[in-house]
């Protein structure tokens, strides 16, 4: 229980201090692990299973993680690449009007 609490801490110092500077949104779940390695743990609620990445330099304690465990995870959503409907990139210069 004490690896748990200690994990939870952690990934609220990890994730929250990044998230109050960028101003996103933070987000909570609690659930039952289902499968759990260095740098990935699976959370179970409910019929629902959320997949985190867990860097292992900066979560402390995450390769001690068992299945099974009660855990809180505290995390912000993050966009890696986003697309028009039509599959076009959007940048700043193709919202300009052309003259």
């Amino acid at each position: 229980m004490k690896t748990a609490l200690s994990f939870i801490a952690v990934i609220n110092l990890a994730f929250g201090s990044g998230a109050i500077a960028a101003g996103a949104k933070t987000y909570k779940i609690t659930g039952t692990i289902v499968s759990s390695t260095s740098s990935r743990v699976v959370v179970q609620k409910d019929s629902e299973r959320f997949e985190f990445d867990v860097d292992p330099a900066t979560v402390k304690g995450s390769a001690e993680l068992k299945v099974g465990s009660t855990v809180t995870v505290t995390y912000v959503m993050s966009a890696t690449k986003i697309e028009s409907a039509r599959g076009e990139a959007s940048s700043p210069a193709s919202t300009s009007p052309s003259p």
